[in-house]
């Protein structure tokens, strides 16, 4: 067989694909002879570039955090906002549901899948809050809009609490959940001087994620 003179183009057409079906079936619902199938590549030629179905769901992953990460950055580095006003932002934005709603659509609850839970929670640490959160944090401390003597920590406490806690995306959650951590959160850092992250609009929209559905497990392994 010829070597593959486009494998570029060979990964972004699994990558494309996988994307399509996880989002149309959930991570655990779409099987790797799902991808063979509808990429009309072999199973040979999908191995070639990934190892398993969850090596491209990993994958998957990345590239719409490399999407959310663009938008992120033009918050971060937007003009003429205060930290405190960017830092509402960024929680809007980064749970929007043109974003959000495809990785609740393809992701099983990461309480029952830890090595999701553990990739999420390392996003948080390593990329999130040091690229995008604590530089936010620190010009609000410049300018006097979020009074804090330690940015990083309180990044991480707003994320880990938000990500971890009140987004659905962890464990099956009521709107009545939402609401309420909701309030507690919104109470923690306004008690802090950072007040009104989570708005009305986002708690309607995390209430939202509530109620999509999600596929039932297979019965068997992928």
């Amino acid at each position: 067989m010829g070597r593959n003179k486009y494998p570029e183009e060979t990964v972004r057409r699994i990558l494309d694909t996988a994307e399509r079906l996880f989002t149309e079936k959930g991570y655990e619902r779409a099987s790797l002879q799902d991808i063979i199938t509808e990429t009309g590549l072999s199973k040979g030629a999908i191995y070639h570039h990934f190892s398993s179905k969850e090596d491209i769901f990993y994958m998957v992953c990345d590239r719409i955090g490399q999407r959310n990460g663009q938008v992120l950055s033009q918050v971060r580095d937007a003009p003429g906002l205060t930290g405190l006003e960017k830092l509402r932002t960024i929680f809007k934005v980064s749970l929007q549901p043109e974003r959000q709603a495809k990785m609740f659509c393809m992701m099983p609850y990461l309480i029952d899948h830890a090595k999701f839970l553990v990739t999420e929670l390392r996003s948080i640490y390593q990329e999130v809050v040091p690229d995008f959160v604590e530089p936010i944090i620190r010009q609000g401390m410049a300018d006097g809009t979020i009074p804090t003597e330690h940015p990083r920590a309180l990044g991480e406490a707003m994320i880990l609490l938000c990500d971890g806690w009140i987004n659905p995306i962890i464990q099956p959650t009521t709107p009545e959940e939402i609401r309420a951590r909701c309030a507690v959160f919104n109470q923690l850092f306004g008690a802090l001087g950072v007040t009104d992250l989570l708005d009305e609009e986002i708690q309607e929209t995390l209430i939202g994620y509530t109620e999509l559905a999600r596929p039932p497990a297979p019965e068997s392994e992928n």
